[in-house]
């Protein structure tokens, strides 16, 4: 079964996964002891990881070395995008709505003050 992006990163191990090796080559031992649930349930996510091509396996050796391939992120990069921009327009919208109350609010102070002084 072939695996999304947002299938990777809705789980929180596998977030950390991607921060760690983000930063650096690990091999799948310095992965796991980095985490306090089995060495099996570690692969489960690192083979998730890899079905959605956000890491790779590399031999080197006797040692599997993760290594992140973060080019995917864009997916998810581009998804949010959209939402973003929608809520930056209703936002602003409701920024000019607010504006406009609170000036109108000050007019008809004004006008209020000045017909109590009459």
């Amino acid at each position: 079964m072939r695996r999304d992006v947002f299938q990777a990163i809705a789980d929180p191990t596998r977030r950390a996964i991607i921060s760690m090796v983000a930063k650096q080559s690990m091999n799948l031992n310095a992965v796991a002891e980095n985490f306090e649930v089995s060495r099996p349930a570690i692969s489960k996510h690192i083979r998730i990881l890899t079905e959605c091509g956000l890491i790779t396996i590399k031999q080197q050796g006797r040692e599997r070395y993760c290594e992140a391939k973060l080019q995917k992120l864009n997916e998810v990069s581009d998804w949010v995008e959209q939402y973003r921009q929608f809520w930056e327009k209703k936002l602003d919208a409701l920024e000019s709505y607010l504006s406009e109350l609170q000036s109108s609010g000050k007019s008809t102070a004004k006008k209020n003050a000045k017909r109590k002084q009459k």
